[in-house]
């Protein structure tokens, strides 16, 4: 893993960046559906009550664990 120098001010900015994107794109999934709450989606996503909406349902994890890994990471 190659690693670089950045200025904390640079790398906040990428990291709000990025958090602002994954978030458009998990309410983009959510509105296409017509859900506020992911939970709810992803559990009638598992469970067939939402017909046809696996493909999302996957991309949305993925999503929320980006999101996750990104809140993960000290800022300090």
């Amino acid at each position: 893993m190659t690693q670089v120098s950045v200025k904390k001010e640079v790398f906040e900015d990428l990291v709000a960046f990025k958090m602002r994107y994954l978030n458009a794109e998990i309410k983009n999934i959510l509105n296409k559906w017509k859900y506020s709450s992911s939970t709810k989606f992803l559990a009638d996503a598992r469970d067939g009550t939402v017909v046809e909406a696996e493909g999302d349902a996957v991309t949305l994890r993925q999503l929320l664990k980006q999101l996750d890994e990104l809140k993960a990471i000290p800022t300090s």
